[in-house]
């Protein structure tokens, strides 16, 4: 159990640096009035946040039930979530409410849609191969079952 959720930590904690570090090369490459880099670092960020939560979701459906990974997976983004909202903009010297509500939820929906559809493409892509759990166990069965020679019946 406790490798389960350092595991779950380690992919929070990944997810919150990716987003520190797109903080902070807007805060040092780019100056306040050029908006439009600053969306370029952050739909790049949003990428590899998406692409990467697609990529674990892949690896994880393969071992383990959807209802295991799913709770991990969950876990790591409601956490890095919390931490992108809430600590990230302080350790670049903003506040995380500056720029008023709008943009604050904003970024929480905005999170939780990437998040959701990485996940989403990855588990997809996992059963349209038929390498997810579920489809590895229903597999084992149905050759399981093919295997056994036919009992004879008494009458």
């Amino acid at each position: 159990m406790r490798q389960r959720w350092r595991v779950t930590g380690a992919l929070a904690g990944a997810l919150f640096v990716v987003n520190v570090v797109a903080r902070l090369i807007i805060r040092v490459g780019f100056d306040d009035a050029d908006t439009t880099a600053a969306d370029r670092v952050s739909l790049g960020m949003f990428v590899v946040i998406g692409v990467g939560l697609a990529a674990v979701a892949f690896a994880w459906s393969r071992s383990r039930p959807a209802a295991e990974w799913g709770a991990d997976i969950g876990a790591a983004v409601g956490v890095a979530l919390a931490l992108t909202v809430l600590v990230a903009p302080l350790l670049v010297g903003k506040n995380p409410f500056g720029d008023g509500a709008g943009t604050f939820f904003a970024q929480i929906w905005l999170y939780a849609a990437v998040a959701g559809v990485g996940v989403l493409l990855g588990y997809l892509l996992a059963v349209a191969l038929g390498l997810d759990h579920r489809s590895g166990v229903l597999r084992r069965y149905a050759e399981s079952k093919a295997a056994k020679p036919h009992k004879p019946v008494r009458r």
